[in-house]
């Protein structure tokens, strides 16, 4: 309930003719900034009680004896706050020096509080899916670009992350978010347990030799230990990978943790990973080619790879199936360059603070076709923009971060309906 009060007294939602407990007329001159740490809930607010201007912090519950209940009476922090802002004053608050607080009880729309009783409580995937579509395009246009923006910017904590572990070397993050990727979802924590298993620097000192890179990568997923396939491809990798994992010393993952099951034969993971084999041979430096290069469709190329023959004949290891191409199709290409290129290149601009590569991004997301998924789906039935990818990475961020956790108090669509 506090959060709805919290909202009140930010975007100013309160009505006219505050009073204090003791009858003084209460002027908000400035609410404060919210503070998200320990201490009172706004700082540096500007509020004229009487005839006397005060500056200082502003705490808000929803009754006056949670100032006692959350020790605010004995502690130092709370000797700045300047007013209690609450829905029912029911006792007199002191600070930690024995003054006395001066309370305010908050009065606002009854409507605010019942559209947010709804937007908490709704049954439905989407709160606000019966008034998000009506929402006029300038609000929802200017939703979607910042939405677009926080989603490149969530992604920016694991890639910080992945840069102090490899000495801030940008090759080492992408082959890891790149392996990621090339997991497509359901395997996408293996694959990326499996780059991290297997360092970068090991696959270049391969050079242009295809099968080693390929029995690193096999190896290391822990597909080359079943004995039983007798297969005389199977029995070279087995024996390459014996070698190679000597001689850097390897610890292989289990094969268990790559999953099959209701994926498409073309999706299987001993083909995503022969497919990643081939890009990390003939594309060396790859994130240098990809941060030199303005032209999303030429970066389409560079991706646009094929398993090696073996895997043009087989879906498995052992198991022979009819001859068919295995290039990464355009919808995987698409996903590839959306969730990989873009936000690398976002984050590497941001890093090194250059707009050009930032903007470049962005670009590509405008140009690149939408994800296809429930989500997009879901919100393309309720009239929302899918016009290309930055739409859709937008309708994703909107969903999982606002949506799925009822964060309808920071959701534009949320405000528009609270105060309509």
């Amino acid at each position: 309930m506090e959060d709805i009060l919290h909202y009140i007294w930010k975007f100013r939602l309160f009505q006219k003719g505050l009073k204090t407990t003791t009858g003084q007329p209460v002027e908000v001159i400035d609410v404060g900034l919210p503070n998200t740490n320990e201490g009172p809930d706004f700082f540096n607010a500007k509020i004229k009680i009487g005839d006397k201007i005060w500056a200082g912090n502003v705490e808000i519950h929803k009754s006056s004896d949670q100032w006692v209940k959350h020790k605010h009476d004995v502690n130092k922090n709370y000797n700045s706050v300047i007013l209690h802002i609450v829905e029912k004053a029911n006792c007199e608050v002191y600070n930690e020096s024995g003054q006395p607080v001066m309370q305010c009880e908050i009065t606002y729309p009854e409507h605010i509080l019942e559209n947010y009783d709804f937007l908490i409580h709704s049954n439905t995937d989407i709160p606000c899916c019966n008034y998000i579509g009506s929402m006029p395009s300038f609000h929802i246009n200017s939703w979607m670009n910042t939405l677009l923006i926080e989603r490149l910017e969530r992604k920016s904590k694991h890639i910080q992350e992945l840069l102090e572990r490899y000495n801030n070397s940008w090759e080492d993050v992408f082959y890891v978010i790149l392996s990621r990727n090339f997991g497509f979802g359901l395997n996408s924590d293996s694959f990326e347990r499996l780059a991290l298993s297997l360092p970068l620097k090991y696959i270049r000192k391969q050079g242009d030799n295809l099968i080693q890179i390929e029995a690193l990568l096999f190896g290391q997923s822990g597909m080359l230990d079943n004995l039983k396939v007798n297969d005389d491809y199977y029995s070279l990798l087995q024996k390459e990978y014996a070698f190679l994992k000597n001689k850097y010393e390897l610890n292989p993952l289990e094969s268990y943790v790559f999953k099959s099951l209701r994926t498409r034969p073309t999706a299987f993971p001993q083909i995503r990973i022969a497919q990643l084999a081939a890009l990390l041979h003939s594309s060396h430096g790859l994130f240098s080619k990809i941060t030199a290069c303005d032209d999303v469709g030429r970066i389409r190329l560079m991706f646009h790879v094929n398993a090696s023959e073996y895997w043009q004949t087989h879906y498995a290891f052992g198991v022979s199936s009819e001859r068919k191409v295995k290039y990464l199709g355009d919808a995987s290409l698409d996903i590839i360059l959306i969730n990989t290129v873009a936000p690398i290149l976002f984050i590497y601009g941001r890093t090194i603070d250059s707009e050009i590569h930032c903007e470049r991004a962005l670009r590509f997301l405008e140009i690149l076709k939408p994800e296809r998924n429930s989500i997009t789906k879901r919100f393309e039935k309720l009239k929302m923009p899918l016009n290309n990818a930055a739409d859709s990475q937008a309708m994703i961020q909107l969903k999982r971060e606002y949506c799925e956790p009822r964060k309808c108090l920071f959701c534009r669509v949320g405000h528009q309906l609270l105060t309509s």
